[in-house]
C-alpha cells in the first residue's frame, strides 16, 4: 500500500536551541548531516513515486545526503510555517509576554509584508492544497506504484500529517517530530492512519 513518508531536516543551530526557523536560512550542524546520511539506508529500502521536497536550503541538503535530491521537486507549499515576528525566537521567549500563546491554535504574527506570519487556517489552506495534488498517488490503494516522500520542516509536517489524517492543524500538536526522522502514514480499514512515526534513522 502506498505510504505518505515524512522526513523532517537534520539538525541546525536553530534547531538545537529551539529557535523558530522559517525563511532564515541555516546550513545543517555536523550532527545534523550525519543524521541525514544515516536516513540513507532507510529510505533506500522504498520504492518511491513522488519526492518533494521545500525550497529551503536544511531540506534540500537533507535530501541530497540521502541521495534522492535529484529526484526531488522542489515544493514551496513544503515552506516551514511563516512565523513572522516570532522568526529566530523560542516559545519560552516568545511568552514572557504572551503567556498563553500556542503557534497551533494562534498562529504568528506579521512582521511586514515581506516576512508575515501564518494563522493555522492559513498553514491548514496550504497544506490541503499539497494533499490534493498528491491524492492521485496517495489514493492509489493497492494498485499505487510507490510511496510519497516529503522533506520539510518540523511544524509543517506535523500539519501535513494532521490533515492528512482528517483532523484540524491544531491537531499536530500531539505529534512531536524530531530531526531526521521518518514518520509514515499509511491506510487501515479504507482511511489514513499513522504507521510509523518519529523514526531516528538506526
Amino acid at each position: 500500500m502506498t505510504e505518505l513518508l515524512l522526513v523532517r531536516h537534520g539538525e541546525t543551530d536553530w534547531s538545537r536551541s529551539g529557535q523558530h526557523t522559517s525563511w532564515t536560512e541555516l546550513p545543517l550542524t555536523e550532527r545534523g548531516a550525519e543524521q541525514a546520511r544515516a536516513l540513507r539506508p532507510l529510505l533506500a529500502t522504498r520504492t518511491l513515486a513522488r519526492v518533494l521536497v521545500s525550497p529551503r536550503v536544511r531540506a534540500r541538503e537533507t535530501a541530497r545526503l540521502t541521495g534522492l535530491l535529484d529526484r526531488a521537486e522542489v515544493e514551496s507549499d513544503l515552506t516551514e510555517w511563516a512565523y513572522g515576528a516570532y522568526e529566530g525566537r523560542t516559545t519560552p521567549d516568545i511568552q514572557r509576554t504572551r503567556p498563553d500563546w500556542d503557534l497551533w491554535t494562534d498562529g504568528a504574527p506579521q512582521e511586514s509584508p515581506e516576512r508575515p506570519g501564518e494563522s493555522p487556517q492559513q498553514v491548514s489552506a496550504r497544506v490541503d492544497r499539497l494533499l490534493a495534488g498528491l491524492a492521485p498517488v496517495l489514493d492509489a490503494g493497492a494498485e499505487g506504484v510507490g510511496d510519497v516522500l516529503l522533506f520539510g520542516h518540523g511544524h509543517i509536517l506535523r500539519a501535513v500529517a494532521a490533515r492528512r489524517l482528517g483532523l484540524p492543524v491544531a491537531a499536530g500538536a500531539l505529534f512531536r517530530l524530531d530531526t531526521a526522522t521518518l514518520s509514515r502514514i499509511g491506510v487501515e480499514h479504507g482511511r489514513p492512519a499513522v504507521t510509523g512515526w518519529n523514526i531516528p534513522a538506526g
